[in-house]
């Protein structure tokens, strides 16, 4: 039986010339001129200057991968998606070849819109910050190089591309490419997971059978997402808890989140002073030029020091709390919106300076309250052949029904107070001074 998407070149590959990029590790994309075209133009080879994990490297030396290598990976893996999901006959009657080739397209470019520390600056949902969306619009406006590559090369318009990335239509066939491309077991993390754990030297994004898990693809019951069969549940779990463990030992490690904390709160001071159109342009190293330059002769400039300058200078984790130890005061805190997380900061700051009768910059504490918005919950379902039925993943699985229960989030966003190392030492010296001074703040708050 002919493949349904076996006139598609990127899909089929057989009797058609295209080439490969090779990536880590050791991963051949296979490429066609008409992808070559998309890659080649000036929106995304802007990606080549965008760190995929921004802070990261200040703790992972070899954190320094890129969008655009992500981006190359995303765009494979949906190739691999799409052949295995077109032996479904129902996706193949949702999803057309012009639709499929539209899902290739968007993989390849879900970042596009993505500037340099993207996610620490919009956690901070700061007045006037314009969303990454609003990028994407504009890197595939009329006029721009990919908007005439999408109608040239692949008769695509780029409406069709920016509905799959920002969803606007609700027809069955844009619910199912959106679930490929963002959803519990999408073609974003089935990357990210892997080339985050190769790039940083652990081995956690890893564990899991990727192959497995794509084999098992098939149309949820209601046909408007994935859904996999039970012989993919194992690997669905995996997954999972590779996810879990990539956030607990990357994502959010202390040390990272100390040099976010520092960036989030530099950036807080400076950004009205800055041409944030502009700056979202800009390559990494020249945003990271600009930020010190404004920083320079002001009390942010400790800050940026510690993180951009010769020598690397992280705040010190003086205290932590989740939703199991110390609930009240991480409660309390998470809650808080970025500028009354700044306040309490510099209160906190101020009251430890009089108690322990020394002067204490302001940015010399620092709090980092997890963004409230949450992470996606691990809704997949699982079907069954041989009750021919499909059940949640969580119902199947006690693995996934615990953290679903425990909220993923409350276990791996934990809410830290950062110092410098000068209040560091004599805060070490007195730990019950900080829990107590904290405590005293937010009861004054209304």
């Amino acid at each position: 039986m002919k493949h349904p998407y076996s006139e598609i070149p990127e899909v089929f590959q057989g009797g058609q010339q295209f080439g490969v990029i090779r990536i880590p590790s050791e991963q051949d994309i296979p490429v066609t001129e008409r992808v070559l075209r998309l890659i080649d133009t000036a929106e995304f080879q802007r990606l080549r200057l965008v760190t995929q994990l921004a802070l990261a490297s200040r703790v992972y030396p070899g954190a320094t991968h890129t969008r655009f290598e992500h981006a190359l990976g995303v765009y494979h893996n949906s190739l691999q998606y799409l052949w295995q999901l077109g032996r479904d006959p129902r996706f193949a009657d949702t999803v057309s070849v012009h639709d499929a080739e539209v899902l290739i397209v968007a993989a390849l470019l879900h970042d596009i819109g993505h500037w340099p520390f993207c996610h620490p600056i919009e956690d901070m949902n700061l007045i006037g910050m314009p969303p990454h969306e609003a990028f994407a619009r504009e890197f595939l406006a009329d006029g721009c190089e990919l908007a005439e590559v999408l109608r040239s090369s692949w008769n695509i318009e780029p409406a069709e591309v920016l509905d799959v990335l920002l969803p606007q239509s609700q027809d069955a066939s844009f619910r199912l490419r959106r679930s490929i491309l963002s959803g519990p077991v999408d073609i974003d993390k089935m990357d990210y997971l892997v080339r985050d754990s190769q790039h940083c030297g652990v081995p956690y994004g890893k564990h899991f059978d990727r192959h497995r898990l794509i084999n098992s693809l098939i149309v949820n019951e209601a046909g408007d997402g994935l859904a996999i069969t039970s012989k993919g549940r194992t690997a669905a779990e995996m997954m999972v808890f590779a996810r879990y463990v990539m956030f607990t030992e990357v994502y959010w490690h202390h040390a990272v989140r100390s040099a976010t904390t520092m960036f989030a709160r530099s950036f807080y001071e400076l950004y009205s002073s800055l041409d944030l159109k502009q700056l979202f342009r800009m390559p990494e190293p020249e945003l990271i030029r600009t930020l010190v330059t404004a920083a320079q002769g002001s009390s942010v400039q400790k800050l940026t020091d510690g993180l951009f300058g010769h020598r690397r200078l992280l705040h010190k984790r003086l205290a932590e709390f989740t939703a199991f130890h110390k609930s009240e005061l991480y409660r309390s805190l998470r809650q808080c919106s970025y500028s009354d997380v700044v306040s309490i900061s510099d209160q906190l700051s101020a009251a430890l300076g009089e108690r322990l009768g020394r002067r204490i910059d302001q940015f010399d504490v620092l709090i980092d309250a997890p963004p409230q918005h949450r992470e996606v919950e691990f809704r997949v379902d699982v079907f069954s052949p041989s009750d021919n039925e499909y059940r949640p993943l969580r119902e199947v699985s006690p693995i996934v029904d615990s953290m679903a229960r425990t909220q993923f989030d409350d276990c791996v966003k934990k809410v830290r107070i950062f110092g410098s190392a000068e209040v560091a030492q004599p805060l070490h010296q007195t730990p019950d001074l900080l829990e107590s001074t904290i405590e005293t703040l937010l009861s004054k708050r209304p």
